[in-house]
């Protein structure tokens, strides 16, 4: 009986472990049990029954964009966190960039994510919370391109003197562009093109910046003129209304346009990104176009006062040329004055000459009276024929002549037969040659032409320049020896 009993412990012991092994539903019991996929779709409908619609304030963390577009996210307090997932169509739809550390007040409903067991919010729409996340989040972006450059004085361009072509980004129907066209107009009439954008809104920031890029990638010369300056404005309003003007992509047309361009976004007391990255800021629209252009009037009367100083320059030296020749005249003496004393002077001498010749004219008289009786006709008739006899037996004949040019010649007939021996040019004809230096003096020793540097050998047909070599005296020639003749053979003749 003991091992009978045994037995039926051992029975009893093997059904209550089967019960525990196998899933059965007691007698009575209706409640089923659930897949996983079963808890997990009654749970997403119950949180997305209740929890249809709500608006959660949080601050971003983990942003990132997936290749598809889609936007996912947490926010956070300091005691919870949530999920959030915002789909591709209410992304790009966003009026700002959505960064971490952005406080935001979502719209969308809470669902849960079987995969994960996890809830989350479905973000239908987002926007910043209240002003101050919104200028921290403007802070952060500007502190971030402001690291890269964009805002650096040293890319600021000096804006055109006096601009043909004026590129205006704006909306064509509110009160700035008038604004502007007028004010030009008042200063200096210019060629205006407008590209119309929407200046705030969903799709303003594409627009401006499309517009921006537009105009710096227009040809020059082309049909549309290239503008030499460019304003971007919009009139005055809240930060929410000058947001587009601190986007990322219009920032950055603004600073990579190639040509000049002034931001008048907003009042005075607006500031956009936009400022910082254009070459001037103008505090209203009007201002811009004041900055754009001057005054035509104010230039026609800086051109006329420039012609007035440029005829006062060209005709100043003439004046002082004037008022230098008046004094200098003044301090020359009077004519009369210079005259006074050569007068003086001339009226002495003519008085002087005048008694001269009275007393010259006096002297001769009476010196030719003295001799007047020795000048009597007869005197002179006779002188001149004792002349004629004293002519007449000088014998001055033609032979006595020829006799004394006989003697003479005979006298140097011997000496004109030595000269011809003497030249010393008449050896040359022989064959020799005569040593001068190049100033032509003869040379006769060897002495005397060791000292020139060159010499000269005159020969009969002409001279002959040679150099002098220095040092010691040139070796002998051999001589040449006839053709024919045997070495050490004598001569036979």
């Amino acid at each position: 009986m003991a091992g009978t009993l045994s037995f039926d412990d051992d029975d009893d012991d093997a059904a209550s472990v089967s019960r525990g092994l196998v899933a059965k539903q007691a007698a009575g019991d209706n409640a089923a049990p659930l897949t996983v996929s079963e808890i997990s779709a009654l749970l997403k409908r119950t949180v997305e029954d209740r929890f249809g619609f709500v608006r959660l304030r949080g601050e971003l963390s983990g942003v990132k964009r997936a290749a598809s577009g889609h936007l996912y996210c947490a926010l956070k307090d300091d005691k919870a966190v949530i999920d959030g997932v915002m789909w591709r169509g209410g992304a790009q739809r966003l009026a700002f960039r959505p960064e971490d550390g952005i406080e935001v007040v979502a719209t969308g409903k809470l669902t849960t994510y079987p995969g994960r067991s996890k809830y989350q919010i479905v973000i239908e729409s987002m926007e910043i919370a209240g002003e101050g996340a919104l200028l921290a989040l403007l802070e952060k972006l500007r502190a971030r391109l402001a690291a890269e450059g964009l805002f650096a004085e040293e890319r600021k361009r000096p804006l055109p003197f006096l601009p043909r072509v004026i590129g205006v980004v704006t909306s064509p129907t509110g009160a700035v562009i008038r604004d502007i066209l007028h004010r030009l107009a008042d200063r200096f009439p210019s060629r205006v093109l407008v590209w119309p954008v929407l200046v705030q809104g969903e799709g303003s920031a594409e627009q401006v910046a499309r517009a921006v890029r537009g105009f710096s990638a227009l040809p020059a010369g082309g049909a549309v003129p290239r503008p030499d300056l460019v304003i971007v404005a919009r009139g005055g309003g809240s930060i929410e209304d000058l947001w587009s003007f601190n986007e990322e992509i219009v920032v950055r047309a603004i600073a990579e346009c190639t040509i000049p361009v002034i931001s008048a976004v907003g009042h005075e007391t607006d500031t956009t990104l936009a400022d910082f990255a254009a070459d001037r800021r103008a505090p209203t629209p009007t201002a811009a176009a004041e900055m754009a252009v001057p005054v035509r009037a104010d230039l026609l009367a800086q051109i006329d006062e420039l012609a007035l100083r440029q005829r006062r320059c060209a005709l100043r030296p003439i004046a002082l040329g004037r008022e230098r020749l008046d004094a200098r005249a003044q301090r020359l003496p009077r004519p009369e004055a210079l005259l006074a004393q050569p007068a003086q002077k001339l009226d002495d001498l003519g008085e002087r000459l005048r008694r001269g010749l009275r007393d010259r004219a006096y002297a001769q008289r009476e010196r030719l009276q003295a001799v007047a009786g020795r000048l009597s006709l007869p005197l002179l008739r006779h002188r001149v024929e004792r002349g004629a006899d004293r002519l007449a037996h000088a014998g001055l004949t033609p032979a006595l002549l020829m006799r004394r040019l006989a003697l003479a010649r005979d006298r140097f007939a011997p000496v004109a037969r030595v000269l011809p021996q003497l030249d010393p040019d008449k050896p040359l004809d022989r064959g020799f040659a005569r040593v001068t230096t190049p100033e032509g003096q003869t040379l006769t020793r060897k002495a005397m032409a060791e000292k020139e540097a060159a010499l000269v050998l005159k020969f009969r047909d002409g001279d002959l320049p040679v150099a002098v070599s220095g040092g010691g005296t040139a070796a002998p020639r051999r001589p040449v020896r006839p053709r024919g003749t045997v070495p050490g053979q004598g001569d036979l003749f």
